[in-house]
């Protein structure tokens, strides 16, 4: 007798501890969820000392890393895709490509396991396909806006007629397609196209309120990272973003992007 209650003692608290922990995932999960609706997950990162990196002369210390040895030979492959979408959105190749280099460096460094198992051998960008999708990371609300901006008029970010039906969608399910747009491994078009498109709409926000940041690829960069709603035009823009470590050194997104944009890297696939 005395042994059943102690083992129903020690089942009542087992039982108690799987519903404790299973509670707790469920409260993750639901913080998450709220985190991303209430934008908790978009940090601003911090902002760069120096917000003009004119790297043209140097060679930034990253290129020496697998990390980047493997992302030139994937961006490389990707080159005719990538002018494809440049040339749509009409922003510089090279522009769409310092976000590209950025994103994939954090990725491979932040996911360091799979950049040796997968990326690594495979000599391939990473897609993602959970809070931010594809190789740009492109989230879904970023998307989303980017679609609403081509086709309202009335908004500060609106292109003109030309690009109205650019991203017009081929199905009656445009949640549905706009996530196999943007988590295809097989077709980054897609990615590159709402990244070109978005910077087009930066740079005509900028233009319009009487500020032309259409040589700031490190303010244009940081932009990319922080999202539409920071985007505020000013005499003064700076650069910065979220934190991105690389072997041992740490740099902005703005700054990260900035270095490529400025260095000599890829600069016959994808010239200034």
């Amino acid at each position: 007798m005395l042994a059943r209650k102690i083992s129903m003692k020690i089942l009542k608290k087992v039982a108690i501890g799987i519903i404790f922990i299973f509670a707790l995932i469920g409260l993750a999960t639901v913080g998450t969820f709220f985190a991303i609706k209430l934008g908790w997950t978009n940090t601003q990162g911090f902002v760069d000392r120096d917000d003009r990196i004119l790297q043209a002369s140097t060679t930034p210390v990253w290129t020496k890393t697998p990390e980047w040895k493997t992302l030139t030979t994937a961006i490389t492959a990707d080159a005719p895709t990538i002018n494809r979408a440049a040339a749509q959105s009409d922003v510089k190749a090279r522009l769409i490509v310092a976000q590209l280099v950025a994103e994939q460096l954090r990725l491979f460094n932040t996911e360091r396991e799979i950049f040796k198992e997968v990326f690594q051998p495979l000599q391939i960008l990473g897609v993602q396909s959970q809070f931010s999708w594809g190789v740009m990371g492109i989230k879904q609300d970023t998307a989303i806006k980017v679609e609403q901006n081509l086709i309202t008029p009335t908004s500060t970010w609106y292109l003109g007629p030309k690009y109205e039906n650019i991203l017009a969608f081929k199905t009656t399910n445009p949640d549905s397609e706009r996530f196999e747009r943007l988590t295809d491994q097989h077709n980054h078009l897609y990615s590159y196209l709402y990244t070109g498109l978005y910077l087009k709409q930066i740079q005509t926000q900028w233009k319009k309120a009487g500020f032309d940041i259409s040589n700031r690829p490190e303010i244009l960069s940081t932009l990319y990272n922080i999202g539409f709603a920071h985007s505020k035009p000013n005499a003064d823009p700076k650069s910065g973003g979220a934190e991105i470590q690389v072997g041992d050194s740490a740099y902005s997104f703005g700054n990260l992007a900035a270095q490529f944009y400025y260095s000599q890297e890829l600069i016959s696939e994808f010239p200034r």
